[in-house]
């Protein structure tokens, strides 16, 4: 009778998941994680950044070995669906630490997205294109890890761009230093990519769709690391010692090279989890270089980026920039992805890669939708959205009082676990 009600229960269970829509609000969820109300379409692209320097192969004999990076890209837009067409599509991403480890092989698995695969993009309204956000993974990840995100933005009339960076998902994790180096040219050669595609006549389906002079970077971990550095926070020399050769000079505080590549077309930064702060990474003077502002998203138990020497010491470091600091009160580093899927419960360390031991993953996904929804809104589309961000700050014991009346957009008794700290720029 027992081995029949689990059989019973594994059935539904299984049935419950073929069905789910990561993202999707639950009832407790605050104001602006609600969807938008634009149709949302997906698709797959593949560009080519040539003549890069293969620091994987890079030796005393051959200092400057040249490669193509590869990325694969997964965009997201809002969309004019054609009769019979659904938002429904099916993701294939992978399980595993990477390549050849027998503990956790890489074994693909699928999930759900509310996204039209390959659907006609739903033209500008009133002649003004959709923001332009990218996103980048961590180490490893891949493009379709916060697609609760990806797809919720899409809908609000946003164009997300997620990549696969090369050398740093679990389908091809290599070396770290590559993923040192390459973050920052990865994020500024896709924003220049999809600048020739936005142009008219280019060919691409996003030409006239989307404006790349109003781009956003969202990060996640190593993806924080790489946007933080995209937008002026050079690395410091101790942390340029980290990569062979002197390459991640390229990417150091003072090097007039890194300084004349601050983009102005960047207009935010959303900064999960973001890595190198209790790493030496950054010095003072590299931090100090952030002038777009941010918003930073942790846990305050992040055991891999660090809370108190890692995000916050970023959070305060950053002077000269606008930002914000959203905490889980007991949350450890995985602030930014989907819940795990049903496949990653076969292995805890599958599973522990997604989960949070505290949190439910699915209000972490709710809160972070509101938050960037807000402060995407306000940085890129001038929307009137400050009051969702105008939050009571920490009191002397470093704690926020529960008052449902002062946390907008929230509903009653729901902003418990959560801290808030606004810093302006100097």
């Amino acid at each position: 009778m027992r081995g029949w009600l689990l059989a019973v229960c594994l059935v539904v269970a299984g049935q419950v998941a073929a069905q789910e829509y990561f993202g999707d609000a639950r009832p407790d969820a605050p104001e602006l994680a609600a969807r938008g109300s634009l149709q949302v379409g997906v698709r797959t692209l593949v560009t080519e950044h040539k003549d890069q320097l293969d620091l994987l192969h890079a030796s005393a004999e051959q200092p400057n070995p040249r490669y193509t990076r590869k990325l694969t890209l997964e965009v997201w837009y809002p969309a004019q669906l054609a009769a019979g067409q659904k938002e429904h599509t099916v993701y294939t991403d992978v399980l595993g630490a990477g390549p050849n480890d027998p503990k956790r092989p890489n074994t693909p698995f699928q999930f759900n997205g509310r996204a039209a695969r390959d659907a006609a993009p739903a033209p500008a309204t009133a002649g003004t294109r959709y923001p332009l956000v990218i996103l980048s993974h961590g180490y490893p990840g891949s493009r379709l890890q916060m697609s609760y995100l990806t797809e919720n933005l899409a809908s609000k009339g946003y164009v997300v761009v997620a990549i696969d960076h090369l050398e740093s998902t679990r389908a091809d994790k290599a070396n770290f230093a590559s993923t040192l180096l390459n973050r920052r040219l990865d994020d500024l050669f896709v924003l220049n990519t999809v600048a020739a595609w936005a142009k008219p006549g280019s060919g691409n389906f996003l030409a006239g769709v989307v404006d790349a002079d109003n781009a956003a970077l969202i990060g996640y971990s190593m993806g924080g690391y790489g946007a933080l550095n995209t937008v002026g926070a050079g690395v410091s020399a101790t942390a340029a010692a980290y990569v062979p050769g002197g390459a991640l000079a390229i990417n150091q505080q003072g090097n007039p090279q890194y300084e004349a590549a601050r983009d102005p077309r960047i207009k935010a930064v959303v900064a999960f989890a973001p890595w190198g702060g209790a790493n030496k990474i950054w010095d003072a003077a590299g931090l100090a270089g952030v002038r777009t502002p941010t918003l930073f998203i942790s846990g305050d138990q992040d055991d891999v980026a660090g809370y108190k020497d890692g995000v916050v010491k970023l959070f305060e470091g950053t002077i000269h920039a606008d930002r914000y600091l959203l905490t889980y009160v007991g949350g450890r580093h995985n602030s930014a992805p989907n819940p795990p899927s049903p496949a990653h419960w076969s292995n805890p360390d599958d599973f522990q890669s997604y989960s949070e031991p505290v949190w439910d993953s699915r209000r972490i996904n709710n809160i972070n939708q509101h938050f960037v929804t807000a402060f995407l809104g306000i940085q890129l589309k001038r929307q009137p959205l400050q009051a969702y961000l105008e939050l009571p700050p920490l009191q002397a014991d470093g704690t926020v009082k529960e008052d449902p009346g002062l946390w907008k957009g929230f509903p009653k008794r729901a902003a418990l676990g959560l801290e808030w700290r606004h810093l302006p720029a100097q």
